[in-house]
């Protein structure tokens, strides 16, 4: 038999999802895949149940829903301080997931390169490739995640075709400054070259930390492609709603791309969740303020066990040091960590570029009751997995 596609012979499983069912095989709670375990807001839950009984129960029109296009419009440009035509500049598409390929797919031809900073999110590399590009990375260094300018000029310097942008980012809960999106903005422009976003955690930033969407700098919405997703603002990720915001003559090409890869995202759903783009800016105030509140309780915590971690500006993620575990592989130790001691997180090394073995991702978009229980748990780390213990993979 003929050999299987080349470009995914690479490719692993995805990290974050097996630690879900390695997770659910130990019992451990799950605080790997990040999605929340409490309700979505009741206004939603209550229109879903209504739309059951009505008539929207087949396909939408390919981009989206007349009437979720036109909510969504009006809310991102309430927030984007653009006005955005949800006719011309819409795409809806099953989660960010998609509108993220979508939009790799619209921008880049095989043999382009795509600049992608490292700690990202493990699709962006997936997505470059399933592109037929290759992806530049550019580190972003710790603790506080910035990126040398210079390193990112010699990046785009290979003449990119775009670069893409996590803000706030996963895994490591930067926000970049105003300051840092503006070196990026000029250096896109003097080296003609899109900016793909991926801006799901815009609405969930610690003060005095603010989100800036990247459209919004001077010159930048004609040169970029704005991709979120309404499940984490409104927990709910099975939902799978996401979307792109796009000048018209990038859209109508996301719109050909998108039809051909889904058709269109749940047609019921898109109806249920409108009531949630209606809402006022205490929603999101009392978001802010929820998960700063879970936050700083999951922090405490860590600080009390004297484990070392980052400290997120935004999202909802945190990275755990586990040098003093001593061992080779971070995945060995998250294994033996939902397996001895009932907690779950990814591997720090599904996230970086560089080799890195010695940090673990952990999110706390749970239950205090959750994450109290995590962290009580965790209280025994050392004594089932003693410290300098060294690990053979």
């Amino acid at each position: 038999m003929q050999n299987l596609s080349e470009r995914t012979m690479g490719f692993t499983d995805s990290l974050i999802r097996r630690m879900t069912r390695i997770s659910s095989q130990y019992g451990a709670v799950n605080l790997s895949q990040g999605f929340p375990d409490f309700e979505p807001p009741k206004a939603i839950l209550d229109r879903l149940a209504q739309v059951a009984h009505e008539d929207f129960h087949q396909y939408s029109i390919t981009w989206g829903a007349q009437n979720f296009r036109e909510a969504l419009a009006e809310k991102q440009s309430r927030f984007m301080g653009h006005s955005i035509d949800p006719d011309r500049e819409i795409v809806v598409t099953c989660g960010s997931t998609e509108a993220m390929m979508a939009a790799m797919m619209t921008v880049a031809n095989p043999g382009d390169k795509v600049i992608v900073f490292s700690p990202f999110y493990e699709n962006y590399g997936a997505d470059t490739i399933l592109s037929g590009a290759q992806p530049i990375y550019v580190p972003l260094q710790p603790p506080t995640f910035c990126f040398d300018p210079e390193v990112l000029e010699d990046a785009f310097r290979q003449r990119p075709k775009a670069l893409i942008l996590c803000n706030p980012s996963n895994p490591c809960g930067k926000v970049f400054t105003r300051e840092e999106l503006e070196i990026i903005a000029d250096l896109a422009r003097r080296y003609d070259a899109y900016v793909i976003t991926d801006e799901v955690y815009e609405h969930i930033i610690y003060a005095p930390h603010r989100h800036t969407y990247f459209a919004s700098l001077p010159g930048m919405w004609e040169r970029t492609i704005s991709c979120s997703s309404l499940s984490k603002t409104y927990s709910i990720t099975g939902w799978r709603l996401g979307y792109t915001i796009a000048p018209e003559e990038i859209s109508e090409r996301i719109k050909k791309v998108h039809d051909f890869l889904t058709v269109g995202a749940a047609a019921p759903l898109q109806e249920a969740v409108i009531p949630a783009l209606h809402f006022g800016q205490d929603y999101y105030d009392g978001l802010q303020a929820q998960y700063t509140r879970k936050r700083d309780l999951f922090l405490t915590g860590l600080d009390d066990l004297h484990l070392a971690h980052t400290n997120p500006e935004g999202a909802y993620y945190v990275l755990l040091d586990i040098s003093e575990f001593g061992f080779d592989s971070d995945l060995a130790f998250c294994e033996a960590l939902a397996r001895e001691v009932g907690v779950g997180a990814v591997p720090g090394s599904s996230f970086f570029r560089e080799p890195v073995n010695h940090l673990i991702r952990f999110h706390f978009a749970k239950k205090e009751e959750t994450l109290l229980q995590a962290l009580n748990r965790l209280e025994g780390l050392r004594a089932k997995i003693p410290p300098r213990r060294h690990t053979i993979v």
